[in-house]
């Protein structure tokens, strides 16, 4: 547990690194808005190049990924831990980790109910995570007043319980507890709504009961599609919410359709980390959520150009991978980006015309397919003892969008 005095420590530090990587001068900004490249210009100028995938490589891949799943999960069906840290770590306590590993759980029951073999191992291990999910997903909360990494397990919690609603469909009783879980998870999010709308997981301003947290652009995307996804098996989410969420998006969204990483940064929209090159992990998300919400900028050419930028310009994402610190790289990318961005691409694949489809589906899952580890596992960012499981999570939820 971090110290009142590791905590200021911490929040200095964060603090002295904002204003190096952030500070410009008139110049600079008008310098970069000059060289801003308009998004228009990508599909046909740089449009990705056709690549072959075979059906056999990525079944082998993706089993490779379930097994190491299925091989690391807790003794009491959860995934990930506190352990393995390293010199260098993110602030948090006890109640940040139970946080990360319902985030982890959450993502690592969805990724084997998509990639359910029917073999017996691997569902032990789906009804070993969804028990833990039910004893546990209850008790998350904010862990401090700085401290809100909870609002990603209740993000994840309601994708995976969507997930599980569809996997026994005659069992009433469960169905209904699974959905009166995500009503719990819509009050969370409801309490731990930031002020400006959306939801942020630092509160550096206050720390009030309503947190004063950034709203952050990528944030606000997770829950939002979470949200969609519960809609579609009827469970609707919070109106009120759901209508600041979208509007605290929009305003953070760029002319180029980049995104600001947070709120904070509203005055500095051309900074690296707003840029291409730093959205290029956020933009996929952000777009697909408006869509998705019935923003009728998020258009068909819009989702296809953004995938062609992820695919051409895939070295940004891959220049922060595995990186130990986070927005190291270059355009102030953090590894914990490559599959998160990786993943929600792969989700908006459903939203472009079917015909265009494949050639997306097989660039991705190249991509995917050439960074897998030879214990199976995918990893971009150490976290603790998270990050090669949820990591494998994303992989594998984004392989299951690339099938035929």
């Amino acid at each position: 547990m971090i110290t009142s005095g590791g905590r200021i420590v911490a929040v200095l530090a964060c603090l002295a690194w904002a204003v190096v990587t952030f500070a410009q001068t008139p110049a600079q900004a008008a310098a970069e808005l000059a060289a801003a490249e308009p998004v228009a210009a990508t599909a046909r100028e740089r449009k990705s190049q056709p690549v072959e995938v075979t059906p056999a490589g990525l079944n082998a891949a993706i089993a490779k990924g379930v097994a190491f799943l299925v091989g690391v999960q807790n003794d009491d069906g959860s995934f990930g831990s506190a352990e393995r840290t390293k010199d260098l770590n993110i602030m948090a306590g006890v109640g940040s980790h139970l946080g990360f590993r319902a985030a982890t759980t959450a993502m690592c029951v969805q990724a084997l109910i998509e990639e359910d073999d029917g073999s017996p191992a691997v569902a032990r291990a789906i009804e070993r995570g969804e028990q833990w999910l039910f004893d546990h997903l209850p008790d998350v909360r904010r862990h401090d007043p700085m401290l809100i990494y909870n609002v990603w397990a209740h993000a994840y919690g309601i994708q995976a319980l969507v997930a599980m609603h569809g996997r026994k469909p005659d069992d009433a009783a469960r169905r209904g507890q699974i959905v009166a879980l995500i009503r719990g998870q819509y009050e969370k999010l409801t309490r731990y709504e930031s002020a400006q709308g959306g939801w942020g997981y630092y509160d550096f301003t206050a720390g009030t009961q309503r947190p004063a947290s950034s709203s952050t652009s990528f944030v606000n995307a997770t829950v939002l599609i979470a949200f969609h996804d519960a809609l579609e098996i009827g469970v609707e989410p919070p109106e009120k919410v759901t209508r600041r969420a979208i509007e605290a998006t929009e305003k953070q969204l760029l002319p180029d359709f980049s995104y600001l990483y947070g709120s904070y940064l509203t005055w500095q929209p051309r900074r690296g980390i707003n840029r291409p090159g730093g959205s290029l992990g956020r933009s996929q998300a952000c777009n697909l959520a408006l869509r998705l919400w019935g923003d009728e900028r998020m258009t068909d050419v819009v989702l296809e150009e953004w995938l062609d930028r992820l695919i051409v310009r895939n070295g940004w994402l891959e220049l922060g991978r595995k990186r130990p610190i986070p927005h190291e790289s270059f355009f102030q990318v953090a590894g914990y980006f490559y599959f998160y961005g990786h993943y929600y691409a792969a989700r908006a694949l459903v939203e472009i015309p079917a015909s265009a489809r494949p050639h997306y589906q097989d660039n991705l899952a190249r991509i995917i397919l050439d960074v897998q580890d030879a214990d199976g596992s995918w990893w971009d960012y150490p976290l603790y003892n998270y990050h090669q499981q949820y990591g494998t999570a994303y992989a594998l939820m984004t392989l299951h969008r690339c099938r035929r």
